[in-house]
């Protein structure tokens, strides 16, 4: 009987020094930890270095501060009601203050029990709401800010901010791919025969502008051919013609000469006026 006393108060002593005895843990740069006591999560965060803590009757849960990344493929549905593949990345981060509700709440598995749900319930209402070819266009940004605003409307509340969603890869189908693929085609084809219309349209009015310049110049020249320039132009001509070593035949009604070689003219075919009078310069 006293041996049975002696060893309940050995096991006594053994297990108040065990509840005595403190554990550790140590929290790095980017986490945050709460403590729980029984079952029970205290409302103080405790940040970076060393916490001291009972084993026995309390536990440090640690979570992550920084942003987190989780990739998702999901099949997303199109406002035409086609299904599509596309890889998401959702950037997220808890925030600190609201750690303890978070971990009573949800526990520390909240991307499967949380964010995941809420985000395919987001996407699924936001793609509903586009076309599948916009999805490849410009469109993709604001589908992307769509999503997360629509997340943040839950989750916001529950103490996890999303900083981003990506729609990193979207693959339609095959059979509206290509007929996207012909549509750019018409539209780059289309384009190049308007630049083509362009240039010939630049051609045509450069032509105009051009011939209009010429008619304009002859229409200034024949203007100005007065009969007395003329007269004082073929003077001009005669008393060039004087200084030609070359004998020359004129022909002349006293305006406009006209000028012939006197080598290339034979005998024959001479005019009667100038065989009879055997002269080769005639002057009227």
């Amino acid at each position: 009987m006293q041996r049975v006393k002696k060893f309940r108060h050995v096991g006594l002593a053994l297990l108040a020094i065990a509840l005595l005895t403190p554990g550790c843990v140590v929290v790095r740069q980017g986490e945050f930890a709460v403590r729980r006591t029984l079952g029970k999560y205290e409302d103080k965060v405790r940040t970076s270095g060393l916490h001291v803590f009972n084993p026995f009757i309390a536990t440090i849960v640690k979570i992550s501060g920084q942003t987190e990344n989780i990739e998702v493929n999901v099949n997303i549905p199109s406002k035409e009601g086609l299904t599509i593949q596309s890889e998401v990345s959702i950037l997220y981060r808890v925030v600190q203050k609201e750690a303890p509700n978070l971990l009573r709440n949800v526990g520390l598995d909240y991307e499967n029990t949380l964010i995941l749900p809420v985000f395919r319930s987001a996407v699924a209402d936001v793609t509903a709401r586009y076309f599948a070819k916009d999805m490849h266009s410009g469109s993709r940004a604001e589908i992307e800010v769509a999503i997360r605003d629509l997340m943040m409307q839950t989750l916001g509340p529950r103490g996890i901010v999303v900083e981003a969603v990506l729609l990193k890869s979207i693959v339609l189908p095959r059979n509206l791919t290509k007929a996207i693929e012909e549509k750019l085609e018409a539209e780059q084809q289309a384009q190049r025969m308007e630049f083509v219309l362009q240039q010939e349209r630049q051609e045509a009015e450069r032509k105009r502008v051009q011939a209009q310049g010429i008619r304009d110049a002859n229409q200034i020249i024949s203007e100005g051919l007065t009969p007395e320039i003329l007269q004082f132009k073929a003077i001009e001509a005669w008393l060039e013609l004087s200084k030609s070593p070359n004998a020359k035949v004129i022909f002349s009604n006293g305006n406009i000469p006209l000028v012939i070689d006197a080598d290339q003219m034979s005998t024959n075919s001479a005019p009667p006026a100038a065989r009879s009078s055997g002269s080769a310069l005639s002057r009227q």
